[in-house]
């Protein structure tokens, strides 16, 4: 969850890692610190809260480096304060860390018994310890980072500095994503990709197992025992434009409105629209041996997975499961070689994503992702992977990625229909048709942000509400009440319409707005009669509804309207007014939309 960063080189380390951690905040702002070599010296500034109150720190007591690690941190283990924020400075020893240490408490026992003092309440204190010890007995900082991992048990992306190898920074991971940038007689580290793009776009992405030693612009990866190994370097196409606000507000509402490029980049040259073809390089599981799907995601990529389970029944008429990926290993789940598993995730570095992957790998799966970084563990652990093209996503509440879910979803369904004959060729051409006017119909919508903005003034004061959807829309029912709860702090809940009957409907009151997804489908009349409850309670009703409908709109309070097309495609477009109705209501509430409270982008820890 947490951001690190690493620098070495020519340039001013200070601004570098300022710079590096500005763009990591979104993976945690619960407090934030460098380490830097002064000379042969390490000195340590940390700050609790957002990334500006470290930078206040250093204006107040200014600092000059070459080398030095940066941290912001996602509280998991002490509350956030200075003295458990990152980096851990212990006898000349500096490490930041990204993961969870199970086996700390065990650790810690074992040192303070040996006369270690503590200072903070972290499992990553535990890690400056053991490595300053490996080191005043003789070993290098690469040795006793190494000693170090050997020991511990859990999940980490860790960088090491000591006073004994100015100009040398010490990497290692398991399980949590490391990006090595390497420039001209420079070299950056980090947890994830924008933070190096203002240095270099050539990237080594560290794999499990993996130490790397960094001095200036010399990279050499180990394993953990010590083995050279080799990593090519990628080039990284997103330039830093993309990682900034382009003039925009917020980075959310950003890639709110970068949709249609996000989506069209995830179909574009995959698709041949005059014969309906759908290509993907590199794929060969044997689709005719499938029997069943699991589709497996969290978050907001689970309501994507529900999305998908629509889809992939009507068109390739497989049985498909969807399975919350932090449940899935848990409950032994029935799974052979004739099962596809289809992984869904943003970083490609959510934990129990990961978790889940391996364990229907163990059982004999066949396992394809849907990512929208590349090199990303997920892409690993994976046979294949659709990668979304979404570009960076900065703002926590996922919105660009989970269209372009949606998207690659919708063309996986194809892609199997067409391939195992449940789909002929004229079908086909008229899904791909349907799919390439979705950028130009999702333009539309945004045109209409300064009315659904007008909207949300009169509805941000309330503090509950109810999204209601039906069928295909039921997930998007969910997705819309989570985007308006984890910005705006409103509580929200999605429901099945037809479900409202059986309880919810029992909290409807002039006190309770609800949002009806109604477009033109076939459980269309069932809305209607649903948005007729809602209003005999006198609760008051947002619906959206397709251009021209005069019937569910004359039954609202409230309306947007949304460009006809066709069901399987409706969800990406009722998605886009969802967004911009939570983004509005969450601005007037006064909240930190980026980065709101409680929350972290990648979510690395189980």
């Amino acid at each position: 969850m947490c951001g690190i960063v690493g620098y070495t080189g020519t340039r001013d380390a200070v601004d570098v890692l300022l710079g590096g951690l500005k763009k990591l905040e979104y993976r945690g702002y619960d407090s934030a610190g460098i380490a830097v070599m002064k000379g042969s010296d390490i000195e340590l500034r940390r700050s609790v809260g957002k990334l500006n109150n470290l930078t206040m720190e250093i204006l107040k007591r200014p600092l000059s480096a070459h080398t030095g690690i940066g941290h912001t941190r996602w509280a998991t283990h002490g509350r956030p304060s200075e003295q458990n924020a990152h980096p851990h400075l212990e006898g000349g020893v500096a490490v930041v860390h990204n993961g969870i240490i199970e086996n700390y408490l065990i650790l810690k026992d074992e040192l303070k018994a040996s006369g270690a003092e503590f200072k903070s309440e972290t499992d990553t204190e535990i890690l400056s310890h053991l490595i300053q010890r490996a080191t005043a007995e003789g070993m290098s900082l690469a040795e006793a980072v190494r000693s170090a991992v050997k020991r511990i048990k859990g999940t980490f992306a860790l960088l090491a500095l000591s006073e004994k190898e100015p100009g040398t920074i010490i990497g290692a991971r398991l399980e949590c994503p490391m990006i090595v940038g390497v420039g001209e007689n420079e070299t950056i580290i980090s947890s994830d990709i924008p933070a190096i793009l203002d240095v270099t776009r050539s990237a080594v992405f560290l794999h499990d197992g993996d130490m790397v030693s960094i001095t200036g612009g010399e990279v050499e990866i180990t394993d953990f025992e010590g083995n050279i190994v080799e990593r090519k370097p990628t080039n990284i196409n997103w330039s830093p434009v993309m990682a900034e606000k382009g003039g925009y507000r917020h980075f959310m509402l950003k890639e709110i409105n970068e949709q249609p490029r996000a989506v069209t980049d995830t179909f574009r040259g995959q698709v041949a629209e005059e014969t309906g073809e759908v290509f993907f390089d590199g794929f060969d599981v044997d689709l005719d041996s499938v029997q069943r799907i699991y589709i497996l995601a969290c978050g907001t990529s689970w309501h994507a997975a529900l999305t998908g389970k629509y889809i992939f029944e009507e068109f390739c008429r497989i049985p498909t499961e969807v399975d919350l990926a932090s449940e899935f290993r848990y409950r032994n789940p029935l799974v052979s070689d004739s099962t596809l598993v289809i992984a869904i995730s943003q970083s490609g570095e959510t934990a129990d994503t990961l978790a889940a992957v391996k364990e229907a790998k163990r059982k004999g799966a066949s396992v394809i992702s849907i990512c929208n970084v590349m090199e990303s563990s997920l892409t690993r652990e994976t046979d294949w992977t659709f990668m979304t093209h979404a570009g960076p996503e900065i703002g926590v509440a996922s919105t660009k990625a989970f269209t372009t879910q949606l998207t690659a979803l919708y063309l996986l369904a194809v892609f199997f229909g067409r391939t195992i004959g449940t789909l002929d060729e004229e079908r086909t051409k008229e899904l791909i048709h349907e799919l390439v006017k979705i950028p130009k119909k999702i333009e539309t919508i945004l045109d209409s942000a300064d009315y659904i903005e007008a909207m949300a003034r009169r509805y941000f004061h309330f503090r509950d509400f109810i999204y209601i959807g039906r069928g295909i829309n039921f997930p998007i029912a969910l997705e819309g009440a989570l985007k308006l709860k984890e910005i705006s702090y409103i509580h929200a809940e999605g429901y099945a319409a037809g479900e409202m009957k059986h309880g919810p409907i029992a909290l409807i009151d002039e006190e309770m707005p609800v949002v009806a997804l109604a477009p033109k489908d076939a459980t269309y009349a069932k809305m209607l009669g649903n948005m007729e409850e809602v209003h005999a309670r006198l609760g008051s009703i947002i619906a959206i509804v397709n251009e021209g409908d005069t019937e569910a709109s004359s039954r609202a309070d409230d309306f947007i309207t949304i460009p006809e097309t066709s069901v399987h495609l409706t969800p990406i477009l009722i998605s886009v007014p969802l967004q911009i109705l939570a983004y509005h209501i969450a601005v007037m509430k006064g909240t930190d939309v980026d980065q709101p409270r409680n929350l972290a982008k990648s979510v690395t820890v189980e």
